[in-house]
């Protein structure tokens, strides 16, 4: 009896796996493409009160969470750090482009981390390398991702994601850019560029 189910059950995957095979490379969640921007605008941005939260405490982060709150202002909304609807902001920059010879290491404070960012422990410096002779995998990029709350239950109303790539000297003017092109049209679901800057 057992192995009658299992051999159904087989069956059954087996007959399914085609029709998920259509969906091969897309990765659902995964964000638009580098240089663009997604916005999923499940209902309009409130005008209630809205508090901007940081995933991370740097100064590029705070930076750019500054000009959020600013954007929101000129939007109508009342602004905070606290009560109301809460907008989540997650800025993220990473930097995976080695070359070969390279002598990057990973370790104390990031480049883009200015002086006004949280001091932190000095961390060992472990060199990087890439395996098998490959070259720079990707150029560093800074991402943005925007994510509005209820504050009754917790549904998600509205979310955009963004990314740009940017060396480090230069990641709050992308920053900055990436900002503004969200907010230039935010109550609509877009994929757009992402307004990057040259």
């Amino acid at each position: 009896m057992r192995i009658a189910a299992s051999l159904m059950a087989l069956l059954a995957l087996g007959a399914a796996m085609p029709a998920q095979a259509q969906g091969v490379g897309q990765v659902p969640g995964s964000g638009p493409k580098l240089g663009q921007l997604e916005i999923k605008a499940y209902q309009a941005i409130p005008k209630t009160k809205t508090a901007v939260q940081l995933t991370s405490d740097t100064a590029l982060a705070r930076n750019l969470r500054r000009q959020v709150m600013i954007r929101l202002a000129r939007r109508g909304n009342e602004v905070g750090f606290s009560g109301g609807n809460v907008m989540r902001m997650d800025v993220s920059y990473f930097d995976l482009s080695i070359g070969s010879g390279s002598s990057a290491t990973i370790g104390g404070n990031p480049g883009y981390d200015g002086p006004a960012a949280n001091p932190r422990p000095e961390f060992p410096r472990n060199r990087i390398e890439p395996r098998g002779g490959l070259s720079g995998i990707s150029p560093p990029t800074l991402r943005i991702v925007l994510t509005l709350y209820s504050v009754d239950g917790g549904k998600v109303l509205w979310a955009a994601s963004s990314s740009c790539p940017t060396q480090a000297g230069t990641a709050e003017t992308a920053g900055l850019a990436m900002v503004d092109t969200i907010f230039d049209e935010a109550d609509k679901n877009r994929i757009a560029d992402a307004g990057c800057p040259i």
